[in-house]
């Protein structure tokens, strides 16, 4: 089949989908379809009809475009066309997740496979509900259970759900944390004094969260700071 017909196929499946389609499921699909003939659609046919079709809605003339996400190719709007789009889809489109729920849903992301312990412990706070949120909204799915921690406790990663709600292909392109926080990540500063009468080294640690910590390493009977 030549790549000018086989391409309206593959739009024509990816449009259709309820859910990301990988290029080898559209292999298969279009082999289905098209059992009838003796040479068989490879996989690198349906690879170049793809980036084919990227090609083409990349234009300015599409308000949407075909973009490997959650795990697959689907149809996306464009991100100038999202305000556009949620006055069709009123509160529903707009609802958000809380900031518990993001904020565990955060630690899941980067920290996976990870229990619910572990989750409490990063929060300091309970996340039962947060946890089951995330879970009812297929964000987050149970892997398994860890079975080296005492009581043997469910482990926790993303889902397909959650990449495809992001707009990301795999959790390798979530963006590093440093990225998302910026100069607050930066290693804590010290502040070294060094009295001129006596030897000494006395380091002054300023943590992530402002506060100063103390770390005495002295040869000596501490002295008077330096005033310069």
């Amino acid at each position: 089949m030549e790549l000018s017909d086989l391409i309206p196929h593959i739009e024509a499946l990816i449009f259709a989908s309820d859910k990301p389609l990988t290029a080898m499921e559209i292999t298969e699909l279009l082999n289905n379809a098209f059992g009838f003939m003796d040479d068989k659609l490879t996989l690198e046919q349906i690879q170049t009809g793809i980036e084919g079709i990227v090609d083409k809605y990349r234009s300015e003339f599409y308000p949407f475009e075909v973009r490997e996400s959650g795990g697959g190719w689907q149809f996306l709007s464009k991100k100038a066309f999202h305000k556009t789009i949620a006055q069709l889809n009123g509160e529903k489109f707009l609802k958000r997740l809380s900031t518990a729920a993001l904020e565990t849903l955060s630690i899941v992301a980067y920290k996976q496979p990870i229990t619910k312990g572990e989750i409490e412990s990063i929060r300091g706070v309970n996340s039962d509900y947060s946890i089951q949120k995330l879970l009812e909204k297929e964000l987050i799915v149970i892997m398994g259970r860890n079975e080296d921690m005492p009581g043997k406790p469910l482990i926790y990663t993303t889902s397909k759900s959650f990449m495809d709600y992001f707009g990301i292909n795999q959790t390798a392109d979530l963006p590093r944390l440093r990225e998302v926080v910026g100069e607050s990540l930066e290693e804590p500063s010290l502040i070294n004094y060094t009295p001129a009468t006596i030897e000494i080294n006395t380091a002054l640690v300023v943590s992530e969260e402002g506060e100063l910590l103390e770390n005495n390493t002295a040869s000596g009977d501490p002295g008077e700071e330096d005033p310069s």
